[in-house]
């Protein structure tokens, strides 16, 4: 096993932007000419926004972020984890890390959104309690998306 440290940086720093950009290259691969749905300007300047980083020696390596929906709900947003550090349960640790800091700031129902083309990560909801729902918001009528909640309280 190794050290990993998951720490919250804002959402703007330079950090979370590249994280971000390696992110939205690898949804424009899998999904050419679609725009992600990332973290809009409201929700950076949102105070109950929390952007979680994990680093493995010093270097990040994972992140995933939290934005206020409707009260007692919030949505997972921008989780990614670096290549090469894959298949190392860092987006379980991430998923977890992001469960706990929405408990904590008494969320009691997480939403999230991923794409067809992603079955790890549907794995990944799934197999962390997940459960399949309509797409809500912004998702609507998207053929991509799959919605999925958890009722965490």
């Amino acid at each position: 096993m190794f050290d990993v440290e998951i720490i919250a940086v804002s959402p703007t720093s330079r950090e979370a932007a590249q994280l971000m950009t390696e992110l939205d290259a690898e949804i424009q691969r899998r999904y050419p000419g679609v725009t992600a749905h990332g973290l809009h300007q409201r929700d950076l300047d949102d105070p109950r926004t929390v952007f979680l980083v994990a680093r493995v020696a010093g270097e990040a390596c994972a992140c995933g972020a939290l934005r206020a929906l409707e009260p007692g709900t919030a949505e997972v947003k921008r989780m990614y984890v670096r290549d090469q550090f894959r298949r190392r349960s860092l987006g379980r640790r991430m998923l977890a890390a992001l469960e706990s800091t929405a408990r904590e700031a008494g969320v009691t129902r997480l939403r999230l959104e991923t794409g067809d083309r992603q079955p790890e990560a549907i794995a990944l909801y799934e197999s962390a309690g997940f459960v399949t729902i309509e797409p809500f918001g912004e998702y609507s009528g998207n053929d991509f998306s799959r919605c999925f909640e958890k009722t965490i309280a």
